[in-house]
């Protein structure tokens, strides 16, 4: 099956709705972003990769107030790899708490399944230079 304008959307509308739900503390939720098996890797920021929904649960609670207020995300840019994969990069803006923000690049690999589009691996990259300046 071909990736759509329809599946575009999705996928955007998908990515977009990670901000929503973990602001809004429902990581009771999680499935509806993530696959079961998901991989998100936190290895920029010290903490390996993560795999499965409870872990990433387990990981966002465990943070606690270090967890930013506001997760907004821009310039998605997608990529179809196969009829059921499809690749993200977009730009993230954490608010925390004090009003210090960062910024990050989100790698994602996005799958559909039977529940619809759902991110299968997400490398989470700190933006700490300008234009990758070393």
């Amino acid at each position: 099956m071909a990736f759509t304008a329809d599946d575009r959307i999705a996928v955007t509308e998908l990515i977009s709705m990670h901000g929503h739900l973990i602001d809004g503390g429902e990581l009771e939720r999680l499935e509806e972003l993530f696959t079961t098996d998901v991989v998100y890797d936190i290895s920029d920021f010290g903490f390996g990769e993560v795999q499965g929904l409870a872990p990433i649960r387990a990981a966002a609670l465990a943070l606690g107030e270090g967890n930013p207020v506001g997760h907004h995300v821009t310039n998605i840019v997608l990529t179809e790899t196969a009829d059921d994969h499809a690749c993200a990069i977009s730009k993230g803006i954490g608010i925390m708490a004090d009003g210090t923000c960062g910024s990050v690049t989100y790698e994602d690999v996005i799958t559909r399944g039977d529940l619809g589009w759902r991110i299968s691996h997400r490398k989470v990259l700190a933006r700490r230079t300008p234009m990758n300046a070393g």
